[in-house]
């Protein structure tokens, strides 16, 4: 069994206060150990993340030195793909075929970042008072807590660390305890960039003992948090001690809009792509499908015929399509889900069973949810490969019914109709809205969600601003004695 992770704290490797198996959700079996943090080294990662703050080290860089440690970073993520998407996959269960590509994609979050280190300008304010120079200075928000899920990590913290260094922040990042592998490996790239130590701290553990503690540390000045919503609400209740700032993107219960004069094959491709690939564990999955009553018939059978062609298999094999989940709570959730919703008057159109093979495999599943409108399988995110179908006859019975979620998250809208799409794009309540495509993601673009999924933006300019914070400098260009020292001017 692999035991060669290592927690990275303070710019050195150690072991942890004790150590946990890791689980290949192909087999259901261990294949490595994992250091777990506990209460104190939390502490001196975060202790360390303060000190870097301030340190000539890492304060007294310039932003285009800090953009060239980012670039350099780039480069051994690249390098390094083929390395990392391997234990990604032995971690996780994603398929690498996935893995290999994203996180190859990764190294261009790190390369924009770069380059936006030493573009965070401030600006000049023309004051309404004579004798007076007033400008605002971008300073980096202090010390980052960025709490990452299992899947798609590497690109998950690329989009809070890459910011927060060009903004100068310094960062304890915290791996999911589910997998935590990938992160953990990556710390070794960080420490081969040269990032000063204690700028980047890289751990896992945990929820009392780790997560708590680091997401109420009085020395944390901002929480970067994806994952689910009941985990969110702790912390933000444990950020009300240390009064850090919160960014939260948590899940999603997305629609997948479909009219009539779409191109039904290629919609059909991207709806295969939007709740299957990575097994649908993606916090964007396209997990209701609204489709024009007029092509449903067509639509589905086009779609349960594409389905029943996926390749199951290991995900260390290229040609595999679909992998396991990544845990078999996962799996028991997803089984109790579908029975709930087959009871409530779902059907089955195809899946809707675990897979008798080795590992945490269920088959990719559609429910035909019409006229069952509260199906568990519609108002409950599953993070798996379970899609949920229901049908409009107008174009305001659409945007009602993918309006009808606590999330707003993502959605995709497919029409060949242009203005159509401007208007339902402008109305369905979604952070992202994809457009005859979906699953799609760059770095130059920011992403995000409304309701319970969140609120905050990650990619892009927007940011790199929530890791500053802004200081407004004052300066007098009078030589004159202030006249009164009781009048405020």
């Amino acid at each position: 069994m692999d035991s060669h992770f290592q927690l990275y704290i303070d710019g050195q490797f150690e072991p942890g206060a004790a150590t946990f198996a890791s689980v290949n959700p192909a087999t259901g079996e261990a294949w490595a150990r994992m250091p777990e943090a506990r209460t104190e080294q939390v502490n001196r990662a975060v202790e360390a993340a303060n000190r870097a703050l301030t340190d000539s080290a890492w304060a007294g860089l310039t932003a285009s030195a800090r953009g060239k440690l980012l670039y350099k970073l780039a480069g051994l993520v690249e390098k390094a793909a083929s390395q990392l998407a391997e234990i990604e996959t032995n971690d996780t269960g994603k398929i690498i075929r996935e893995t290999s590509s994203q996180i190859a994609y990764v190294a261009e979050y790190y390369r924009y970042y770069g380059g936006i280190a030493d573009k965070l300008e401030g600006s000049s304010i023309p004051v309404d008072k004579p004798d007076m120079q007033v400008w605002l200075e971008r300073q980096p928000v202090g010390v980052v807590a960025a709490i990452v899920p299992w899947n798609s990590q590497l690109f998950l913290s690329a989009v809070k660390l890459g910011p927060a260094l060009a903004a100068g922040c310094t960062v304890v990042l915290k791996a999911s305890e589910e997998a935590p592998g990938p992160l953990l490996e990556f710390a070794k790239l960080v420490h081969e960039a040269g990032f000063p130590p204690g700028v980047v701290n890289v751990i896992t553990g945990f929820g009392p003992e780790c997560g708590a503690v680091l997401s109420s540390h009085p020395k944390v000045d901002k929480v970067a948090f994806t994952g689910g919503p009941e985990t969110a609400r702790h912390i933000v209740s444990n950020t009300s001690n240390n009064l850090a700032k919160v960014s939260l993107e948590l899940g999603g219960k997305s629609p997948f809009i479909v009219f009539a004069d779409t191109d039904i094959q290629s919609a059909v491709n991207a709806q295969v792509a939007a709740i299957f690939a990575a097994s649908g564990q993606s916090c964007v999955a396209g997990s209701r499908l609204l489709i024009e009553a007029s092509v449903k018939e067509r639509f589905l059978a086009l779609l349960v015929e594409r389905v029943s062609r996926i390749r199951v298999g290991s995900p260390n094999e290229m040609t595999t399509e679909y992998g396991p989940l990544c845990t078999e709570r996962q799996l028991r959730n997803i089984e109790k889900v579908v029975a709930n919703s087959v009871r409530q008057g779902a059907r089955v159109l195809a899946g809707g069973n675990a897979l008798q093979r080795d590992g945490y495999y269920y088959a990719p599943t559609i429910l035909d949810c019409t006229g069952v409108s509260n199906a568990d399988s519609i108002t409950t995110e599953l993070f798996g490969p379970v899609l949920s179908v229901d049908t409009f006859t107008t174009e305001q019975e659409a945007i009602d019914k993918a309006n009808s979620t606590v999330y707003g998250l993502a959605a995709g809208i497919f029409t060949t109709n242009l203005t159509r799409a401007h208007r339902v794009s402008r109305r369905v309540r979604s952070g992202i809205v994809w457009i005859n495509t979906y699953r799609a993601v760059s770095p130059l673009v920011p992403f995000g969600g409304f309701g319970l999924s969140g609120h905050g933006r990650e990619g892009g300019m927007a940011a790199a601003l929530e890791y500053t914070t802004t200081k407004s400098v004052w300066l007098r260009t009078s030589d004159e004695p202030i006249s009164d020292p009781f009048v405020m001017r």
